[in-house]
């Protein structure tokens, strides 16, 4: 802990980390493999279940293909030269409109829904399959 009160030299970061990102789409796998393993137990469940893994999928694959167009298309002064750490991405700020967030509490921010949704739904799916076991 530093006795600063105002943190210096700390890089400023305007892009999320590729971690954050894959950790996302892990978060959402997470959730259309607990709905499939373990919701999938009915004959008329898996229409619903199939559109709401389509509807999964387009979340997930056009962030990533517009972010394959831009890439592709940035100037070469708007490349960053050298791809960050984890650790110093997590270290440094996260510019969000007129202000900063430190790089953890961004990342929190992010993950904290999705991840609360995957574990949420895999939990209500466990106490769901305990009943019906109870009941029959």
């Amino acid at each position: 802990m530093t006795r600063e009160l105002v943190p210096h030299n700390r890089p400023v970061f305007d892009q999320l980390h590729p971690i954050v990102y894959k950790a996302a789409i892990g978060l959402v796998a997470w959730f259309a493999l607990s709905a499939w393993i373990l919701f999938d137990r009915q004959n008329d469940i898996e229409l619903p279940l199939a559109m709401v893994s389509v509807l999964l999928l387009v979340a997930v694959l056009l962030p990533w293909s517009l972010s394959l167009v831009w890439q592709r298309h940035q100037t070469a002064y708007q490349r960053h030269p050298n791809e960050s750490s984890f650790r110093d991405w997590r270290i440094g700020d996260f510019a969000v409109w007129d202000s900063k967030l430190h790089g953890t509490h961004a990342a929190i921010d992010m993950l904290l829904p999705l991840a609360a949704v995957a574990f949420g739904l895999t939990a209500l799916g466990i106490v769901f399959l305990i009943c019906a076991n109870a009941a029959s």
